[in-house]
């Protein structure tokens, strides 16, 4: 397996990771890992797949059969780009990278000294949901029981009011061929995030790599900050 394909299982594992992790806290179960696709039986959180494929050559009956195709919303990650599920009442809703950030590449600077640091509670996880309006999800989609998660960490930014600014999902996972494992990061938000974001990320991990995907423009501020894309994925969304 070359780098860049190692780099992208590596990613692809982590985000299977993170959607189980996602669906135990709205007690759905984990769902079932296959050779070929992660699969849930249930309709899964809002805005997280029902199904992510694990390899490039995934075919249809690898997912179909595993997820529930009946009510609205089903969709199904494809990770390498590479699986035609037009046939089947799916239409693409977008295309993405993933992204890798290799160990000891330098933090940059954050412009500020805002402390990047875990949320602990309920109270301070609807506060950091809060801090997230105007996106689409609706309230509630982040669950208490993440902060149980051994492999999760919520984090969060504050200004020295104490209010929740910026903000970020870690997810810790091993990976084949890395010592430390990788740490995937989603859900970032606030403004100019990535800098102290990752400052957090290499004193909570040092010498880890981060992975991820991102698009459009915050793939962009992404590459700005020392990622680099390893592959494309495409998310399928149920027509109707």
């Amino acid at each position: 397996m070359t780098t860049t394909g190692a780099r992208v299982r590596a990613a692809v594992r982590n985000n299977v990771q993170w959607c189980a992790t996602m669906c135990r806290a709205h007690g759905l179960g984990s769902g079932t890992l296959g050779d070929r696709a992660w699969t849930h039986p249930l309709r899964t959180p809002p805005y997280y797949p029902d199904a992510v494929t694990l390899a490039p050559d995934a075919a249809p009956h690898d997912v179909l059969p595993g997820i529930d195709r009946s009510t609205p919303g089903c969709s199904v990650k494809d990770s390498y780009a590479t699986l035609d599920l037009s046939g089947h009442g799916f239409t693409p809703l977008f295309e993405a990278h993933w992204i890798h950030r290799p160990p000891g590449a330098p933090a940059p600077r954050p412009a500020d000294a805002t402390p990047w640091q875990p949320v602990r509670s309920a109270t301070a996880l609807a506060a950091w949901e809060a801090a997230r309006s105007g996106r689409a999800e609706p309230p509630g989609l982040f669950r208490p029981a993440l902060l149980t998660d051994p492999a999760t960490t919520v984090l969060a930014a504050r200004a020295p009011d104490g209010s929740i600014v910026a903000g970020a999902v870690a997810t810790r996972s091993a990976a084949p061929g890395a010592a430390r494992g990788v740490v995937g990061v989603s859900n970032v938000f606030g403004t100019d995030p990535w800098p102290g974001c990752l400052a957090a990320l290499t004193r909570r991990w040092p010498g880890t790599p981060v992975v991820g995907y991102e698009h459009g423009d915050d793939l962009t501020a992404a590459l700005r900050h020392g990622f680099t894309t390893t592959g494309t994925l495409r998310v399928w969304v149920l027509a109707g």
